[in-house]
């Protein structure tokens, strides 16, 4: 029998309630609709280390933190030999396993690796952000821009100003045809037209929406800030229990937005939605317009979400739902059913096991059999546990996921919260003193950290606490590193001539 075709499309900081077919009444997304309908989408789906590095070596790997290594975007890595002997501790990578199976991979986008080789056949990687001119010149859509686009290489950054613009509503530099995500999208086009014997296996990467929050024209126009809902914020003294959304809030300059601010920046979050969405139709009519398109198991997903104003944060790290929470589709028509809602507990070391059991040898790994799940074949997860900052270290949070209830633990100053989200949805109210189901939870939070390289966040069988403290507030500075930029000149006129220096060197 044939191997159908397998193919993930993956967003970064893509929140878990930013698709009108499942729910929101504010948004509009046709194509994210017409996979729901095709398929099934799980509604309690989670990122276990909220940040796009550590997300993505979960899905690659089908291995969890403390067994991958990766804990957090950036900072030591805390098992030794990695990255270099990632593959030995965890198995062949995802793409590298999947070729194995006798398929052809390509990968497109933002992969965020430390890595060089991921396994692909045909690897396009583009990434935010460019440190030198090297980086640049090697970025596939930068030099796409670059080759095909000239008029536009002036551009220093090419997905919207980062920085102090982080969190203000933008319009891209660049029109809608033209873009990262319309690129990725035609280049994934191309990559399932291709004539070949064997089955492929392709992955997907999009920026969007991470912020800059900057969709082209006429996205940046499509929601009226005055009809967007407020966020949801409730007693600051729970919200910000944990120390890192104030760190973050400061680090992105969004310590100081304003209910109107936040209201214009959901209305350019969900214009990125849409044009993704826009962007994401015409790779699922090339899927569709094959003849094997029936036999073609589609992934939609999100690295992590974004906090958008809930609980006074930005960004994601932290453990509220709209941060950690994301869409989860599964589309096979030829064996899944349609338009099917699932309340399982599933996550993005999952998708190691979806793929490589479509290919016919399912590798579970650490995740689940999610497809013998939908068969009822196998027994779904009865709780979830999710890891951020290196264990041992005041860093350290865990959070645990099982039936109505959420445990979240943080080492710095032992805070805890506990919320119950069928009666409290949004999570504004803190139970974790008066409900009993936090000792159970709080057992299983020990359990999952119980186990190598991640015991140093227990000691004498306990959580390991830390007095409480603040961390320093710093700004970010995220600039074109390529056209020599580091930061704000001392000098308004310094900027000039740093800027021909860059033009110059590029």
């Amino acid at each position: 029998m044939a191997k159908p075709n397998v193919l993930y499309i993956m967003t970064d900081q893509f929140r878990f309630d930013a698709i009108a077919a499942l729910g929101n009444e504010h948004i509009y997304t046709p194509n994210l609709d017409r996979l729901a309908r095709r398929g099934v989408a799980f509604t309690n789906a989670y990122s276990s280390c909220p940040v796009c590095v550590a997300a993505r070596y979960n899905i690659r790997t089908g291995c969890e933190p403390p067994t991958n290594g990766v804990f957090c975007n950036g900072g030591e890595d805390l098992v030794d030999g990695q990255p270099e002997e990632m593959e030995e501790r965890c198995g062949p990578f995802l793409a590298r396993r999947m070729a194995q199976l006798g398929y052809r991979s390509f990968g497109i986008g933002k992969f965020h690796s430390r890595h060089t080789n991921l396994g692909y056949e045909d690897l396009q990687r583009a990434e935010e952000i460019f440190g030198n001119p090297d980086s640049r010149r090697g970025d596939a859509f930068a030099a796409f821009i670059a080759r095909e686009h000239p008029q536009f290489d002036y551009v220093e950054q090419l997905h919207g100003e980062r920085t102090e613009m982080y969190y203000m509503p933008q319009t891209s530099p660049l029109p809608a045809d033209i873009t990262y995500e319309a690129w990725a999208a035609a280049r994934a086009v191309e990559q399932v037209q291709v004539e070949d014997d064997r089955p492929y296996f392709g992955f997907v990467s999009l920026i969007g929406p991470h912020p800059p929050l900057a969709p082209p024209i006429p996205y940046n126009r499509m929601y009226d800030p005055d009809r967007m809902p407020d966020p949801v914020c409730g007693d600051i003294a729970v919200d910000h229990m944990d120390e890192q959304i104030t760190w973050m809030n400061h680090a992105i300059w969004a310590d100081d937005i304003s209910p109107a601010r936040a209201r214009s920046l959901k209305a350019r979050y969900y214009g990125e939605i849409t044009y993704i969405d826009h962007c994401v139709g015409g790779i699922l009519d090339a899927v569709e317009a094959r003849a094997d398109g029936d036999d073609t198991l589609i992934a939609f997903f999100s690295d992590h979400g974004e906090m958008l104003g809930d609980h006074d944060a930005w960004q994601k790290e932290c453990y509220f739902d709209g941060s950690c929470r994301i869409p989860f589709l599964v589309s096979w028509p030829a064996k899944l059913p349609r338009y099917q809602r699932r309340p399982e507990l599933v996550c993005l070391t999952d998708l190691f096991a979806i793929a490589t059991g479509a290919a016919g040898e399912a590798e579970v790994r650490e995740g689940v059999d999610v497809l013998g799940v939908i068969a009822g074949k196998q027994t779904p997860r009865e709780s979830y546990a999710g890891y951020y900052g290196s264990p041992g270290t005041r860093d350290f949070k865990i959070m645990v996921r099982m039936g109505d209830w959420k445990y979240i633990y943080l080492a710095n100053g032992g805070r805890e919260q506990l919320f119950n989200l069928e009666q409290d949805p949004h999570e504004v109210r803190n139970r974790a003193g008066d409900a009993p189901e936090k000792a159970r939870l709080r057992e299983l939070a020990v359990a999952a950290v119980d186990r190598t390289n991640a015991d140093r966040a227990l000691e004498a069988g306990k959580l390991v606490e830390f007095a409480f403290e603040a961390r320093p507030l710093k700004r970010i500075y995220q600039m074109d590193g390529s056209r020599g930029v580091k930061g704000f000149p001392e000098q308004p006129e310094e900027v000039v001539c740093q800027t021909n220096r860059g033009r110059q060197r590029s």
